[in-house]
């Protein structure tokens, strides 16, 4: 009561689980999403007042315990927790015991999936934000839609360099991951111009093979083997875990900004907590 009083004192208003909802579905558009994702709000009450928020790739057990010890009332995370439907959240199950775990401790799920990738700005923005790029347009358009909407993003570097130091470029760029950068094509080809995409990206490996590298992630051996074999594009494969992280800062001012249009103030944190799934990389011994 103290704290509401406080705040209000101050003129500014109390921030609830649904004004932030509202922010943040403004800034990433539910109506972006692929029909098969499951974005928004997974669990919490709607009503719940929100002074804290953390930020993180994946709703995984290790991040809602550091919400917990950072004192944050809703997490917003890239990927969803639930993907296909379910019949119970019984705590006997992974995901069953975190969506228990959130809940006994007054802690929202959301999440901005498929949405946050196509927005104009979105997650591929914040990629090529964070590897120093220009964005030009995006690589596959949004159907119908002329503001920037859209797929992966078509970007130029400002000044060429060869693949080998533009991959050494993106190795230092982005958090450190035990998959590393993997790269594909002649070390000495000249690079100006890269698609990038983050996320798994190789279902456009076909719109990339018009520039001079392709920037994402899981991409497959055939996939990428016909792709080369066409002399397209080199290409840079990085942990899809890193590919997304440079968004959560993204999504926090974003969502500071929706709140102050609000009235009101938000305090947001962005884990750095590595949820990539790899423990470790072994090179070749022979």
């Amino acid at each position: 009561m103290q704290r509401a009083t406080a705040r209000t004192l101050a003129g500014m208003a109390d921030l609830r689980v649904r004004d932030l909802v509202d922010a943040l579905d403004t800034a990433y558009p539910p109506c972006l999403a692929a029909d098969w994702d499951a974005v928004g709000l997974t669990c919490g009450d709607p009503d719940d007042v929100v002074e804290r928020v953390l930020f993180a790739v994946d709703p995984v057990m290790s991040v809602v315990d550091e919400a917990i010890e950072t004192g944050a009332q809703l997490i917003v995370t890239h990927h969803p927790l639930f993907l296909r439907g379910v019949h119970s959240v019984a705590a006997t199950d992974a995901k069953g015991r975190l969506v228990h775990r959130l809940i006994s401790n007054g802690i929202a799920l959301f999440s901005a999936h498929t949405n946050a990738d196509h927005a104009n700005p979105g997650v591929s923005d914040a990629l090529a934000a964070a590897l120093g790029l220009v964005v030009q347009r995006p690589l596959v358009r949004q159907e119908g839609d002329p503001a920037g909407v859209g797929t992966g993003r078509v970007c130029e570097l400002a000044e060429s360099v060869t693949l080998e130091q533009f991959a050494e470029h993106v190795a230092v760029s982005l958090p450190g991951t035990r998959h590393g950068v993997r790269v594909a094509g002649d070390p000495q080809r000249e690079i100006r111009t890269v698609a990038v995409c983050g996320g798994a990206g190789d279902g456009f490996l076909r719109e990339a093979a018009g520039f001079d590298a392709y920037v994402t992630s899981d991409l497959r051996h055939h996939r990428a083997q016909d792709h080369l074999a066409e002399s397209a594009c080199a290409l840079i494969d990085v942990a899809h875990w890193a590919s997304e992280w440079p968004w959560l800062e993204q999504a926090a001012t974003a969502l500071r900004s929706g709140a102050a249009v609000r009235g009101g103030t938000v305090a947001t944190n962005v884990s750095t907590h590595p949820t990539d799934p790899w423990t470790a990389h072994l090179g070749s011994t022979s």
